[in-house]
């Protein structure tokens, strides 16, 4: 098993209202097989030792799925290796004697906490102003009783496979959820089952998403380039259109 020796730029803060400060770690004899939050637990031992605070850093499942382990390494949300989450990149993609630079995703929606910790509860009042089906939507054993196109059934599960990890938003230079609210507004609007509320779920999913103070969709594309899911961008493009309609459809009304 190789070692690498590494130095550390990261990104310390110690409160939401305080200044933050880039500090320098030397991280030797990094396993390269080791992730890279494993590599930080390496590093925060050795800083407990030494008597000193840890980097905080959040994470939960470290298998991909959370979405939780948000950092933007070397100037990449979740790192320079495609279609992984945090915890999925391992410090064998880097070399031995590199310095990396560890910092927080960056938008105003997305407060720091401490040091590499954001605060992404707008995600939650974003879902919380639409992203959900408010009837039965039957059973487990129901399941096949109501027919749905395949490239319908296909193209929701795509939508579906966003965990809301936010990389979408660091990597814009608007800071834009827009794939983030479509992805999550076409998982429901493309089945049956999410069409009685279709209307009122992109209009309240939008505004509140403009409300927490993301920015604007200028279709660059960033936000595809860094998605740990690749969800597409196409979603955008949907979003647009059944914005437009139920705008309409609410001032005919």
């Amino acid at each position: 098993m190789a070692t690498l020796n590494l130095t550390l730029k990261i990104w310390r803060q110690d409160g939401p209202h305080k200044a933050g400060r880039i500090e320098t770690y030397d991280a030797h004899g990094i396993p390269d097989d080791a992730s890279f939050l494993e590599m930080l637990d390496i590093v925060n031992e050795r800083i407990i030792e030494q008597g000193g605070e840890p980097v905080h850093f959040d994470h939960d499942c470290r298998e991909g799925i959370c979405g939780a382990c948000s950092l933007t390494i070397n100037g990449i949300p979740h790192g320079p290796e495609g279609a992984v989450t945090t915890c999925q990149l391992h410090m064998r993609k880097f070399n031995d004697g590199d310095t990396i630079w560890v910092e927080p995703f960056r938008a105003k929606a997305f407060p720091v906490l401490r040091d590499l910790v954001v605060d992404r509860t707008a995600f939650d009042r974003i879902i919380q102003a639409g992203g959900f089906i408010s009837v039965r939507t039957g059973s487990a054993q129901d399941a096949n009783n109501l027919p749905i196109a395949k490239d319908d059934a296909d193209a929701s599960f795509s939508a579906a496979a966003c965990i809301g990890c936010g990389a979408c938003v660091a990597a814009c230079k608007n800071a834009s959820a827009m794939l983030f609210v479509s992805a999550k507004a076409a998982h429901l609007n493309l089945l049956p089952q999410g069409q009685p509320e279709k209307t009122r779920r992109v209009l309240g999913m939008v505004q509140q998403m403009d409300a927490e103070g993301f920015g604007n969709c200028t279709n660059q594309y960033e936000c595809e380039a860094v998605c740990p899911k690749e969800i597409s961008a196409g979603f955008i493009s949907k979003l647009n259109r059944d914005y437009a309609l139920a705008a309409a459809k609410e001032t005919l009304t």
